[in-house]
């Protein structure tokens, strides 16, 4: 599987990237993918190849890249849930700075680049995402109806810009949420907004599952979900990026 780092030009300076595609030559729908908000690592690589490997090009921006290449801050090889708090308070400011603005921006910059890769078919793409990606995510779906044609977060805020922001979504859409990042009641105000928005969708908790749960390198990793996780996304992307 080609895999490569790359630097896409944005208003505010050179963002690194992941990118992974399939070895055939041929040109593939493009998938954006953002990283959780421990950013781009071995198991994050592992996930866009293996993604690429059922026929995308994927590319995985470091969103963090106004303060520096990735990794923007050391991680150890696996991150425990007592590690887990201390990381995430050095992340927090970084995360802080994501405005709305500065992440549309962002998200221009990321799509041009990946749509006009030599390896990216032309037509409509994807976006997904994890954690804080997962609301990276569905700010650009939301911005960009008629551009990204599938959605799917997993462990994600979704909601944090308020239900009105689901909907902006045209594309069709999956949530994937932590048992334990959502209550039932929570879930089903949601799924009203997505009804309301009259898109395809499926919003679901995995059950057993902590915030997390697709990460194998932290001790959040849940097998089974993750493998729902496949089961949810490629099925969503084949859908959504075959109405061309």
């Amino acid at each position: 599987m080609p895999t490569k780092t790359v630097q896409i030009p944005t208003p505010d300076g050179l963002a690194d990237a992941f990118a992974a595609y399939p070895e055939n030559g041929d040109r593939h729908p493009g998938v954006l993918m953002y990283a959780d908000a421990f950013g781009i690592r071995p198991t994050v690589r592992e996930m866009a190849s293996e993604l690429a490997g059922h026929g995308y090009y994927v590319l995985v921006p470091n969103f963090f890249y106004r303060e520096g290449p990735t990794p923007v801050i050391d991680l150890p090889g696996h991150i425990k849930e007592a590690d887990r708090d201390a990381l995430v308070a050095r992340l927090m400011p970084l995360i802080k700075g994501l405005t709305p603005e500065r992440v549309l921006s962002d998200a221009d910059a990321y799509l041009s680049f990946l749509t006009v890769q030599p390896e990216v078919s032309a037509g409509p793409v994807a976006v997904t995402g994890y954690c804080i990606g997962g609301l990276l995510a569905t700010r650009t779906a939301a911005a960009r109806p008629g551009q990204v044609a599938a959605l799917a977060a997993f462990h994600a805020p979704v909601a944090a810009d308020g239900p009105e922001s689901l909907l902006r979504l045209t594309a069709d859409v999956h949530f994937g949420h932590a048992a334990t990042d959502i209550t039932p009641e929570a879930l089903g105000e949601l799924n009203e907004s997505l009804d309301t928005a009259g898109i395809s969708y499926t919003s679901e908790i995995y059950p057993g599952t902590v915030h997390g749960f697709t990460m194998s390198d932290t001790d959040a990793f849940d097998p089974a979900g993750l493998r729902l996780h496949w089961d949810r996304l490629l099925p969503l992307l084949s859908r959504g990026l075959t109405k061309r």
